[in-house]
C-alpha cells in the first residue's frame, strides 16, 4: 500500500509559480510510475504531467509552463509551475501508477489533494 501525501499549494498572482511536492511511503518509490493531475469542480479529472524512471509526459496545456521531477532518495515527486495562469487553478492529486501513462484508472493509489488558486 503506497500513501501518497502533497503540499504547496497556494494562492498566487498570474505569472508566479508554484512548486507542489508529493511524499510517498509505503512500496518501491523509484520503480513507480509518479503522475501529476488537477480537477475542477464539475468537470473531469485532468492529466498534467508523468515520470517514470527518466520518461517523462507533460499535457498540452501545461506544456513548456510545468515540470515534473522526482527525487528517489526522498520518495518525492515534485511539479514546478510557472508562469501560472486562472485557469489552472484547480485541485491538484498526486498518483502513483506501475507505468508511465496519462491514463486515470492506470493510477493505484491516490493522495487527498492540494488547492491550487490563481488570480487575475
Amino acid at each position: 500500500q503506497v500513501q501518497l501525501v502533497e503540499s504547496g499549494g497556494g494562492l498566487v498572482q498570474a505569472g508566479g509559480s508554484l512548486r507542489l511536492s508529493c511524499v510517498a511511503s509505503g512500496g518501491t518509490f523509484s520503480s513507480y510510475g509518479m503522475g501529476w493531475f488537477r480537477q475542477v469542480p464539475g468537470k473531469e479529472r485532468e492529466f498534467v504531467a508523468a515520470l517514470r524512471w527518466s520518461t517523462g509526459s507533460t499535457g498540452d496545456s501545461v506544456k513548456g509552463r510545468f515540470t515534473i521531477s522526482r527525487d528517489n532518495a526522498k520518495n518525492t515527486v515534485y511539479l514546478q509551475m510557472n508562469s501560472l495562469k486562472p485557469e489552472d487553478t484547480a485541485v491538484y492529486y498526486c498518483a502513483a501508477s506501475r507505468y508511465l501513462t496519462t491514463v486515470i484508472s492506470e493510477y493505484d493509489y491516490w493522495g487527498q489533494g492540494t488547492q491550487v488558486t490563481v488570480s487575475s
